[in-house]
């Protein structure tokens, strides 16, 4: 078996690090730095002949310079003789664009898994799958996606107390159920009844009790924050003593973090992307696949 080299990318080098230390692998941070022009230039560490070059960036911020920079480091990684390379992007960009909305729309998932065919594997976390059920149906590389449930039941239980799992709408009950599941917990899901493109009302399904719980609203992705700005102000009317949002991926865009906190909610994500809030670790997830 190849010996295992960890470098970790731009946005990710914490969290790769932390996973080196687990395999008890070198770790080193890519050299990576911008010509005046505006195009990425990228350095391998150490020496890569004969062993398996493990790169981890997540694709958040900056999805294409840290799509070019796994590419860039994979290519030449795969020039200078790895036996094996492979891509862990803890985060990974593009997934949502998973069908032509508009005329001529391109499909960003099928592009994307095609420019990252320059590695032999490539492993994610809770990717966005909505049209399609499986990594296999876009890449024509080994693809494997990791789930965060467990870590995150694990924090529940240890950090939280008479709670209730939600789902703020039916694409996220899936993550509520199973992390449910896993604690022995409740779990329910919210429905959005919409009258107009802004006015939208949250449904709760009779018999759902919030009033004096910990009310644990989950979901894969924390983009814009509004899936869970509607639901946070119907649970408050129904008297939850406390509301946290968990996401697997805190993007965090036009202000939404500090949306979340004004409405007084507690908000945590795991470390797929780096974050004040980044209270949960992905490393033993990562690390554990990788020892597969």
């Amino acid at each position: 078996m190849a010996k295992k080299v960890i470098f970790g990318g731009t946005n990710s080098q914490d969290l790769a690090r932390k996973v080196a230390r687990k395999l008890k692998a070198p770790y080193a941070n890519l050299f990576v730095k911008q010509f005046p022009d505006g195009e990425t230039n990228l350095r391998l560490p150490m020496d890569v002949k004969g062993k398996e070059v493990v790169l981890i960036n997540s694709m958040h911020p900056n999805p294409n310079d840290s799509m070019i920079e796994l590419i860039f480091a994979s290519r030449t990684a795969k020039e200078l003789g790895a036996k094996k390379v492979t891509v862990v992007a803890p985060y990974l960009a593009y997934m949502r664009q998973d069908k032509r909305f508009y005329p001529r729309e391109c499909k960003s998932n099928t592009i994307m898994s095609a420019l990252m065919t320059c590695c032999d594997r490539i492993m994610t976390i809770d990717p966005h799958l909505h049209r399609i059920s499986s990594l296999k149906e876009i890449f024509k590389i080994s693809a494997k996606k990791l789930s965060a449930n467990e870590a995150i039941a694990k924090y529940i239980k240890k950090n939280i107390k008479n709670e209730v799992i939600v789902g703020p709408d039916s694409e996220s009950y899936q993550w509520a159920e199973a992390i449910a599941d896993k604690i022995h917990v409740h779990a329910t899901v919210l429905k959005k009844k919409r009258y107009t493109s802004r006015h939208v009302r949250i449904v709760v399904k009779p018999g759902t009790e919030f009033k004096g719980k910990n009310v644990v609203i989950v979901d894969d992705i924390i983009s814009t924050g509004h899936t869970m700005i509607e639901p946070i102000k119907q649970i408050k009317k129904m008297g939850a003593k406390k509301i946290y949002c968990i996401g697997v991926h805190g993007l965090f865009v036009e202000g939404a973090l500090k949306m979340l906190k004004k409405l007084g909610a507690r908000v945590i994500t795991t470390n797929t992307i780096q974050n004040p809030t980044s209270k949960i670790d992905m490393s033993e997830t990562i690390a554990k696949a990788l020892k597969a």
